[in-house]
């Protein structure tokens, strides 16, 4: 094997050859940090490479897996974590100046368990500031640059996760979702994101932006890969409130079967009233496509999704302001923010008690409305974003020909997945002519994580989008 195509492999092709002991994973490692050192000065995706720790955890992988002890499918994979995981003895920043020299005494549960199952941690990716932002335009860590046109954004707040991934700078990477910040980034990059349901996957030892809302997830180039991931990384953890005891699947197993003839809520109102026509024409040949897969695609209704973005934005920032307050960051370092941060944790700290209630009855409407529509249908499709990836620095974007703010355009069609608790993946779906991805989202009823990779896997099968690399040199 040409060592230099180890990078745009898939983990689902590359666990074997580890396995088998074809190749090995200092050199799976060495051949990741090469691409690092050549694109991250370019992309700005990790705030922190651990290239001497990354080494002595591959060696080590190397001697368990030359000595019989394979621990299975991570096992000796070189993995990113987003910068707001705890990583014991490793700077954690939450893309903050106020984290700039923080340093957790313990792992989170997502990078224990990762540990646990062999991977290796190559890096700390860029990020908005504590996860409030949806173009990873970080004021004082630098843009994160999209791989397939470095002029525009990545999306965020996971960005740098995001760019790793569809740079071939890793092979899959851990983000956080709180209004759409994994599946807006998964997006924009062309690659896939999934935020599971609330309390599926433990958030302990993550940096949190809102503390009902927030989500860890995996980012990945494939669907079996990301499935791989959600497997090692779900379950039950008594230090997360939120945490639910269920059962957790192999999320792979079964995806080959697919799924007699699925049917998909077309939710028109909302979700796709207003487009770009590109994205469009994506999600509708996406819908297409389906059909000819055998499924159904039936129009449904959520008659009260609209009236959830601000409410959920709202309640975000209160619970935001809330731990920043605890934590002592408010008011005595409020001027250490950036500003956009500082002005919607001031907000946030402004809502009335009997505004946060109502809204907290408002969730409740519309995941009824949710719920209705899933006695009918298996999952819902809609657009991820409605524009592709917006230029860095732009303040707004045209959108079905009204300009709007990228911030609202970018993160409207997402926050009803976290204010319901809903999981939610993103998967490429097309490109646009000038070589902007575009992606899709299925929307599924709470725990069916597994319907949702099935459905995803099918759609992906049907298509070639994930097989798709940018080519940064191209760009420059």
């Amino acid at each position: 094997m040409d060592k230099s195509s180890i990078t745009i492999l898939s983990i689902e092709q590359l666990a074997p050859l580890l396995a088998k002991k074809k190749i090995s994973p200092v050199e799976v490692l060495s051949e990741i940090l090469r691409r690092v050192e050549q694109l991250n000065p370019i992309l700005n995706a990790y705030a922190t490479v651990l290239a001497e720790e990354a080494l002595r955890q591959a060696k080590r992988a190397e001697r368990e897996i030359m000595a019989g002890q394979y621990r299975g499918t991570l096992h000796g994979i070189p993995i990113a974590v987003k910068d707001n995981m705890w990583t014991a003895g490793i700077r954690t920043t939450a893309g903050s100046r106020i984290l700039a020299n923080f340093l957790p005494d313990s792992d989170a549960t997502v990078v224990r368990k990762l540990h646990g199952a062999g991977a290796v941690l190559i890096g700390k990716t860029n990020m908005s500031e504590f996860a409030s932002g949806a173009t990873n335009d970080n004021e004082f860590f630098g843009p994160t640059r999209n791989p397939w046109n470095i002029k525009r954004i990545t999306g965020g707040s996971s960005g740098g996760s995001a760019a790793a991934v569809a740079a071939c700078m890793c092979f899959a990477a851990l983000g956080t979702d709180t209004g759409g910040s994994i599946r807006i980034p998964a997006a924009l990059c062309g690659i896939v994101g999934l935020k599971p349901t609330t309390g599926r996957v433990s958030r302990h030892g993550v940096v949190p932006l809102s503390t009902s809302f927030d989500h860890v997830g995996p980012l990945a180039r494939q669907v079996t890969d990301a499935a791989a991931l959600l497997s090692v990384i779900a379950g039950y953890d008594r230090k997360d409130s939120l945490s639910v005891r269920k059962e957790v699947p192999h999320f792979t197993t079964g995806l080959r079967r697919g799924m007699r003839r699925p049917s998909l809520g077309w939710p028109r109102a909302y979700f796709l009233d207003r487009l770009d026509q590109r994205v469009k024409t994506a999600i509708e040949s996406a819908a297409a496509t389906f059909e000819r897969l055998g499924g159904a695609v039936i129009e449904i209704s959520l008659p009260h999704v609209d009236e959830a973005v601000d409410p959920a934005m709202k309640m975000e920032y209160a619970e935001a302001a809330r731990f920043h307050e605890a934590a002592g960051f408010l008011p005595a370092r409020a001027n250490e923010y950036g500003k956009p941060l500082r002005a919607r944790l001031e907000e946030g700290a402004r809502m009335l008690a009997v505004d946060y209630l109502r809204a907290q009855e408002l969730r409740d409407v519309v995941r009824a409305d949710f719920e209705a529509a899933f006695r009918h249908v298996d999952a819902i499709l809609a657009p991820t974003v409605p524009v592709p990836a917006p230029l860095l620095g732009s303040s707004t974007v045209s959108v079905d020909s009204h300009r709007e703010p990228v911030r609202s355009a970018l993160i409207g069609m997402n926050p009803a997945a976290n204010f319901t608790g809903l999981p939610a993946i993103s998967v490429p779906c097309g490109f646009t002519p000038e070589g902007l991805p575009i992606g899709m989202q299925l929307i599924g009823p709470a725990f069916d994580e597994k319907t949702l990779f099935r459905l995803a896997y099918a759609y992906e099968q049907a298509t070639r989008w994930h097989l798709r690399h940018p080519n940064i040199q191209e760009e420059l």
